[in-house]
C-alpha cells in the first residue's frame, strides 16, 4: 500500500514537473510551480514543505536533571495543491501529510489505514461576501490551531492547543464578512461537521458537531492575513487588533476531547455525551511587536463514561480550562525573541489530572519569512502532580 502510494505521488510530480517547464517557475516560497489551463478555466499551485525537529527533555528531581530523552524526527512533510476550477469564485485546497506524525492515528473507523489527507475542501463564493465550504478542513476553532504549522512563532503550538483544539473534520462551513465602518471588519463563521475528526470513513457513532465563530477587527484587516500568522513579519505600520469568540457543541460525542482524543467505550459499544467548548482569543501586531492570547473552557453534560448499568468505565471527558499568553518582538535583522506562558487546569475530580504551567522562551531566525527559518526554544514545565520538566527544541523549516 505504501509503495503504491509513493509510486502514484512520484508519477504525479513527474507529470506536473514536465508541464511546469513550459512556464516560468515562481519565486522561492510561492510554490514549486503554477499551472494555468490553456483556456484559463483552472489554476493549480503546487507546493511542498518540511520541518525537521530535534527534542531533548529531562525530568527535574530535587533540583537536578534526570531521565534524559532525545528524539530527532521529520515533524512534518506535506504536499499542497490549491487554485480555482472553472471560475475564480470556486476555489479548492488539497493538502497531504506524509510524515509518520501526519498519518498516525488510524482506527477501525478510518479503515485502519494511514490518514494521508489533511485538507480536501472546495470553497464557493456564491454571493457577494458569502462563501460555502465543502469537505475536510480545519474547523473555525481556536486561533492558534487555525494558524498553519508552517507560520508559527515558536517551534510548535502550546499545551492549550494540544488539550483543547477541535482540529479538522468533514462537513460544511458558511463564512461571511462585512464592514461596520471604513475600517471595522466583522467576520462570521458557522460549520456543521461529522464530529469525530478527520478521515473517518464509517461509523459517525454520535451526533453532529456545530461550531460558530465571530471575529472583530476594529482597526481593519491585517497585512496579508497577518491575524493568522505568527510574528509581525510585515511590521504593521499602524496597530492591528483581532478579537474572536468560538462556541462549539458536539452532540452525543464519543471521544474524550470532543472530536479529538480517544473513543470512550463501554459494555454495549460507546459512551455518548454532549461536549461544549468555548474559545476566546486575540491577536495584536504593531511595528514588529506581536501578542496573542487564548482562553479555552470545555464542559460535558456527563463527563464520566458509564456502562449500561451505571458503573464507571474508567474513561472521562477532559473537562477544564486553559490559558495561553504569547508575545514576541522582531528585530531589524529578522531575529525574533518570543515568550509564552500556558496554564492548563483540568478538573482534577473528574480527570485525575492536576494543574500544570509551562514557560517557554524562543528565538527564531527568519531567512525568507516563514518559508525558510530556524527556530529554537526552551520550556520549563511545572506540574503539581509529578516531577517538573525541562525541554529544549531545535527546528528547521523549508517551504517551496
Amino acid at each position: 500500500m505504501k509503495l503504491k502510494t509513493a509510486l502514484i505521488l512520484s508519477l504525479l510530480f513527474t507529470l506536473l514537473y514536465v508541464n511546469a517547464q513550459e512556464s516560468n517557475a515562481p519565486k522561492f516560497g510561492k510554490g514549486l510551480f503554477n499551472l494555468v489551463g490553456k483556456d484559463s478555466t483552472y489554476t493549480m499551485k503546487v507546493g511542498a514543505r518540511m520541518q525537521f525537529l530535534s527534542v531533548n527533555s529531562w525530568d527535574i528531581e530535587d533540583g537536578n536533571l534526570a531521565n534524559p530523552e532525545s528524539n530527532a524526527l521529520v515533524r512534518r512533510a506535506r504536499l499542497k495543491f490549491d487554485g480555482f476550477a472553472f471560475t475564480p469564485k470556486l476555489k479548492y485546497k488539497l493538502e497531504l501529510g506524509l510524515s509518520n506524525r501526519d498519518i498516525s492515528g488510524a482506527s477501525e473507523f478510518t479503515s485502519n489505514a494511514p490518514r494521508y489527507i489533511l485538507d480536501a475542501v472546495i470553497k464557493w463564493n456564491f454571493h457577494k461576501n458569502f462563501e460555502l465550504w465543502f469537505g475536510q478542513t480545519k474547523l473555525p476553532g481556536n486561533r492558534e490551531r487555525v494558524i498553519s504549522s508552517g507560520n508559527l512563532q515558536q517551534v510548535d503550538r502550546s499545551l492549550l492547543n494540544s488539550r483543547f483544539n477541535i482540529d479538522r473534520d468533514v462537513g460544511i462551513q458558511l463564512r461571511h464578512h462585512f464592514k461596520l465602518s471604513d475600517k471595522f471588519v466583522v467576520k462570521e463563521m458557522f460549520s456543521i461537521s461529522q464530529g469525530e475528526g478527520r478521515n473517518v470513513t464509517k461509523g459517525n457513532l454520535g451526533g453532529h458537531q456545530y461550531t460558530g465563530r465571530i471575529e472583530l477587527l476594529p482597526f481593519g484587516n491585517f497585512t496579508k492575513k497577518g491575524d493568522y500568522s505568527g510574528s509581525d513579519l510585515k511590521r504593521e505600520k499602524s496597530p492591528k487588533l483581532a478579537l474572536a469568540i468560538t462556541y462549539d457543541h458536539n452532540n452525543n460525542a464519543v471521544k474524550n476531547r470532543s472530536n479529538q482524543g480517544s473513543y470512550m467505550t463501554n459494555d454495549i459499544g460507546f459512551f455518548e455525551t454532549n461536549i461544549n467548548t468555548l474559545f476566546i482569543d486575540a491577536m495584536f501586531k504593531y511595528q514588529g511587536f506581536s501578542f496573542m492570547a487564548e482562553y479555552a473552557d470545555r464542559e460535558a453534560k456527563d463527563p464520566l463514561a458509564k456502562n449500561s448499568d451505571g458503573t464507571l468505565t474508567g474513561d472521562e471527558v477532559q473537562v477544564g480550562k486553559g490559558l495561553n499568553l504569547q508575545a514576541g518582538y522582531l528585530l531589524n535583522s529578522n531575529w525574533e525573541v518570543s515568550g509564552r506562558y500556558t496554564n492548563i487546569d483540568l478538573d482534577t475530580n473528574i480527570t485525575g489530572k492536576y494543574p500544570e504551567s509551562q514557560y517557554t522562551l524562543g528565538v527564531s531566525k527568519y531567512i525568507v519569512g516563514h518559508k525558510l527559518k530556524v527556530q529554537t526554544d526552551v520550556s520549563y514545565l511545572s506540574n503539581e502532580e509529578s516531577n517538573n520538566g525541562l525541554m529544549y527544541r531545535l527546528q528547521f523549516d523549508i517551504h517551496f
